[in-house]
C-alpha cells in the first residue's frame, strides 16, 4: 500500500483541520508534505510542528515573524500569493488539496496541474470560475480532479467510473440552511448572527452564509456540470435536512444510487486520498435504528433565487459564473458587516450579472478581469444600498 504525499492549501480552515485528522487516522496511506494558510501563523506553526511537513506557506507576509517564532523545526518557508503557487509545485508531492476559500486557489490549482499533481478540490470557486480551463488542463496531462465537497464526492462514488451518457439526473442534496421554513416576508429582518447558525455543518462564515442563501448549492450545480461532464439541465437540487444522504445519481434506467454517511468532512477527504481503495478508519458508522427518518423536499425557488441565478450562469457559461461568484463574495461580506440586508445578497448578485456581457471560452486573464470588474461593480452597488 502506497502513501500519498499531499500538500494542503487552506490548512487552518475546517477542511484543512479535517485533512490533518485523516492523515493521523490513516498514516500508512497519507503523508502531508506541505501546509499553507492565509494568515493564521500560530495555528499553521502548531500544525506544522505536529505533522512535520517539508514545506510551509503563509500568504499574509505580515505574520511571517510569528510563524518563525512558533516553529520547532526548519521547514522550507514560502510566502505570499507566489508562495502558494510554489508550494503547489512541490517536487515531493503527488496531490494538492485545495481548500482555500474564494478565488485565491485558482492559480495554485493550475500550477499544481502544470507540475503533474492530481487535485483534490474543496474550493467551489475554482471550478465555478474556470471549470473548462482546470478540467481541460488536467485531461491533457492525464491527471485526476477528485472532489472533496461531500456532495460531489458522493456523486463521484455513485458514478463509480460510469459515463455521463448513463446519467439521467445528478441530484445534489441541500440541508436547506437555517431558513428553509422561514416565511419570505421575514427575510428582510434576518441578522448575520442568525444566518451563521447552520443546522448540521460547522464551516467558515462565507460558506455558512452561502448555505443560508443556497448560493452554495448554486455553485455546486456549476461545479457538478464541469466535474462530471453533464449539462446544467441534468443537475438538480433537493432539500434534505438530515444531511445523511450526501447526493444521488439517477441513471437512464430509472435506478437511483445514493451515498450516505454521517456529516463529517473526513469521509470525502479520505476517499479522495485513497481512491480507488476503501480503507478502514475510526469514523462512526451509521445506526439506521437511530436515524428514524430521512426527509426530502423541493427547494423554494421563489424564496431562494440563488439557484436560478446559478443555473442561468452555468447555462450561459463563459465569464458569467466568475461574475456571479465574485459579486456574491462582495455581497456576503457586506451582509456580514451589516451594510446590506439578507435578500440584498441575491438582489445585488442579479444586478451585477445583468450588467455583464459574458465572454465565451475565456482565457485565465479574461476570467480574472471579469472577477475584478464584478467586485468593483458589486462594491459600488453595496455602497449605494447602505445609504
Amino acid at each position: 500500500m502506497k502513501r500519498k504525499r499531499v500538500v494542503v492549501l487552506g490548512a487552518t480552515g475546517s477542511i484543512g483541520e479535517s485533512a490533518l485528522k485523516v492523515a493521523r487516522d490513516i498514516p500508512e496511506r497519507m503523508e502531508i508534505v506541505g501546509l499553507a494558510a492565509k494568515s493564521n501563523a500560530k495555528k499553521l506553526a502548531a500544525q506544522a510542528n505536529l505533522v512535520r511537513p517539508e514545506a510551509v506557506c503563509l500568504v499574509n507576509e505580515v505574520h511571517l515573524g510569528e510563524l518563525y517564532a512558533n516553529l520547532e523545526y526548519k521547514p522550507a518557508i514560502f510566502a505570499g500569493e507566489d508562495g502558494l503557487v510554489e508550494i503547489s509545485r512541490l517536487t515531493n508531492a503527488e496531490m494538492v488539496l485545495v481548500a482555500v476559500v474564494g478565488t485565491g486557489g485558482l492559480r495554485p490549482a493550475l500550477a499544481a496541474i502544470e507540475a503533474g499533481k492530481d487535485l483534490a478540490v474543496a474550493s467551489k470557486e475554482i471550478l465555478v470560475m474556470a471549470g473548462e480551463a482546470v478540467m481541460g488542463a488536467a485531461a491533457e496531462k492525464g491527471l485526476r480532479v477528485l472532489p472533496v465537497d461531500s456532495e460531489h464526492n458522493a456523486i463521484f462514488q455513485c458514478l463509480d467510473g460510469r459515463k455521463s451518457d448513463d446519467v439521467r439526473r445528478i441530484i445534489l442534496t441541500a440541508s436547506g440552511g437555517p431558513f428553509r421554513e422561514t416565511p419570505n416576508d421575514h427575510f428582510e429582518s434576518i441578522t448575520p448572527q442568525q444566518a451563521l447558525k447552520h443546522p448540521t455543518w460547522n464551516m467558515g462564515p462565507k460558506v455558512t452564509i452561502d448555505s443560508a442563501t443556497l448560493f452554495n448549492k448554486g455553485l455546486e450545480m456549476i461545479e457538478a456540470h464541469w466535474l462530471f461532464g453533464v449539462e446544467m439541465a441534468r443537475v438538480e437540487v433537493v432539500v434534505h435536512p438530515q444531511s445523511i444522504v450526501h447526493s444521488m445519481v439517477e441513471f437512464t434506467d430509472g435506478s437511483v444510487l445514493a451515498q450516505l454517511s454521517h456529516s463529517d468532512m473526513c469521509f470525502p477527504i479520505q476517499y479522495a486520498i485513497t481512491w480507488p481503495d476503501r480503507v478502514p478508519n475510526s469514523l462512526p458508522s451509521l445506526d439506521f435504528g437511530k436515524l428514524q427518518k430521512l426527509e426530502f423536499a423541493a427547494p423554494r425557488l421563489d424564496a431562494f433565487p440563488a439557484l436560478n441565478l446559478a443555473r442561468q450562469a452555468g447555462e450561459t457559461g463563459g465569464t458569467l459564473p466568475a461574475v456571479m461568484n465574485a459579486a456574491n463574495e462582495v455581497a456576503v461580506s457586506a451582509f456580514l458587516d451589516r451594510r446590506i440586508s439578507f435578500p440584498s445578497i441575491w438582489q445585488l448578485v442579479e444586478e451585477v450579472m445583468n450588467r455583464h456581457t459574458s465572454v465565451a471560452n475565456p482565457s485565465l486573464d479574461a476570467i480574472l478581469e471579469a472577477d475584478r470588474w464584478a467586485r468593483e461593480v458589486a462594491a459600488g452597488r453595496a455602497a449605494d444600498r447602505a445609504h
